[in-house]
């Protein structure tokens, strides 16, 4: 989060859906961002970006205890060309 917040220090995730079920959530969201600083070793471009995300979240008592996530990385590289 930390890298997420230097590189797009305007970051906002929308929640598009959110499922619950059981010990789990299912989250699909969309980040977006404005890339002002450094990004996995590239310099800050000063596009915008727009990515879909999923993730699966494992709750116990009350707290996220596994995850697992996708993102569409190729999509943001492309954004920042």
């Amino acid at each position: 989060m930390t890298m997420l917040r230097t590189s797009f220090p305007d970051v906002q995730i929308t929640i598009e859906d959110i499922i619950a079920k059981g010990d789990k959530v299912w989250a699909y969201t969309t980040m977006r961002g404005t890339n002002k600083g450094e990004f996995m070793g590239q310099r800050a471009t000063g596009k915008k970006i727009a990515i879909k995300r999923f993730d699966i979240m494992r709750f116990a008592n009350g707290k996220i205890v596994e995850t697992w996530g996708w993102s569409d990385g190729l999509a943001m590289m492309q954004q920042l060309e």
